[in-house]
């Protein structure tokens, strides 16, 4: 008598339970997959933060007479780190395609201001 209540059982519920999981499995591979694609590729986002502003505060500390290789080492400094930041929080920059000079200073600002919109510290 058990066995034939078992046996009704998992003909009943198998199906069923087979077809659950063949319509559920897919979306949770989907979701491990998104889970491990969104893990963050480069340094965390506050050191990220930490080293633009002790880069910041090296650029602007720089002496007038200071040599040329340094002011242009720590602006590219700079900008990378920008570029950093600007991936780990999604804000769109120009700075790998604007040149040098004028142009590279406003696109510098404009990524400032929209990092700071998007809620990273940058004094």
């Amino acid at each position: 008598m058990v066995g034939n209540i078992l046996i009704y059982l998992a003909v009943v519920i198998g199906p069923t339970a087979l077809f659950w999981l063949a319509f559920r499995v897919p979306r949770l591979v989907e979701n491990a997959r998104r889970r491990r694609a969104s893990a963050p590729a480069g340094p965390p986002v506050e050191r990220v933060a930490a080293d633009l502003r002790r880069v910041r505060r090296s650029l602007a500390g720089l002496a007038p007479d200071a040599p040329v290789v340094r002011r242009r080492a720590t602006g590219q400094a700079y900008d990378a780190l920008l570029m950093q930041a600007c991936q780990a929080v999604e804000v769109p920059h120009r700075l790998d395609t604007v040149p040098d000079g004028i142009e590279r200073e406003l696109e510098r600002l404009r990524v400032e201001e929209a990092l700071r919109g998007a809620g990273l510290a940058i004094p």
